[in-house]
Parts: structure tokens; sequence; C-alpha cells
């Protein structure tokens, strides 16, 4: 099955800040990235959205401007949830409850949040029954980087501490095959 993972473009929030599952807008103007985006995708293809503005908004560009009738969201395509820390400065966090994190992202749990284990288990479950296996339609799935590192994590065979070794830039396509 062919799979486009899009990548929404950049936010308005600042550089340094935690923004997760916060329903943040999408830096203006978008509609050069978004063409270029539109260049790398199928005209007719399944769509599914994580329904956090800044996907969706996205994911509604590409459905209005290709044959696609329709946009799926799905909840279990948002970010990680960041808990305590959504909308906060990096730098703010206190280094006591940030270390831990940072020296085990996949295993520790960002305080009233999730941890990197507990996103990719959404993500496969959508993988896994979310995704219909009859499409004949390749298809597309605009999410965030977390997200998409996870699908990349299951489809290579690569454990989660490597997930972010690899640069995923706002507004990235990438085909993989499932």
């Amino acid at each position: 099955m062919e799979v486009y993972l899009v990548r929404h473009t950049e936010t308005v929030c600042e550089k340094g800040i935690c923004y997760g599952q916060s329903d943040v807008g999408i830096r203006e103007p978008y509609d050069a990235v978004f063409e270029s985006i539109l260049n790398q995708l199928p005209q007719e293809a399944v769509l599914y959205s994580s329904p956090l503005q800044r996907c969706a908004i996205l994911a509604k560009h590409i459905q209005q401007n290709t044959q696609i009738d329709s946009i799926i969201e799905d909840s279990r395509l948002m970010e990680m949830h960041f808990g305590d820390w959504e909308l906060m400065s990096w730098d703010a966090i206190p280094r006591e409850v940030l270390d831990p994190w940072m020296e085990d992202f996949v295993t520790v749990n960002v305080p009233n949040g999730e941890s990197f284990v507990e996103l990719d288990s959404r993500v496969r479950e959508f993988l896994d029954n979310g995704i219909s296996k009859t499409h004949s339609k390749p298809i597309i799935i605009v999410a965030h980087s977390g997200v998409i590192r996870s699908i990349l994590c299951k489809i290579n065979n690569l454990p989660l501490q490597e997930a972010f070794k690899t640069p995923l830039d706002y507004g990235a396509v990438i085909k993989v095959e499932m």
C-alpha cells in the first residue's frame, strides 16, 4: 500500500515553545509551501488527518485541490500530549522535571501528559485498525512530527529511541510502502 506521510507546515508558535496537542495555527503565507506539498501527492487518494488545525487546514487544502472526496480526521494522529508543558518555553521547564524525560523520552511520561510509547501505541492502533486494508487508492496521512516518526519506526523496524535521529522538516512529504 502506497502511503504519503505529510507533516504540517510551520506553526505560529515562536521557536522553543512546546506545543504538542495545543491547537495552534500555522504561519502565513502558506500558499507556496502548500503548492509544493500538493505537487508531491497523488490526485486520488484516501486522506487522513489529525484534527488539530495545523493539520486540518493543510488537509482541507489538499482535499479541495485534488480529486479526494473527503477527509477522515482521527484523534489518534494528534501529536504527543505534553501535559503541564503545553505552550511553555522548553527553557522554562524546570531541569529536575525535564532531565529525566530527556534521558528517556520513550518511556517517561510528561507530567499530566504522555510518553512516546503511549503516542506510539495509539499510532500503531490507528495503523492496525484505523486504515482500511481494502483501499485500492494511495493513502495520505497529514500529521505531526511525533506521529510520523512513530510510523517510520514501525515501517523500518527501528527502536523508538532512534525516532528523532532523522530530520523531519515542516511540510515534509515522505512516500512509504506499507
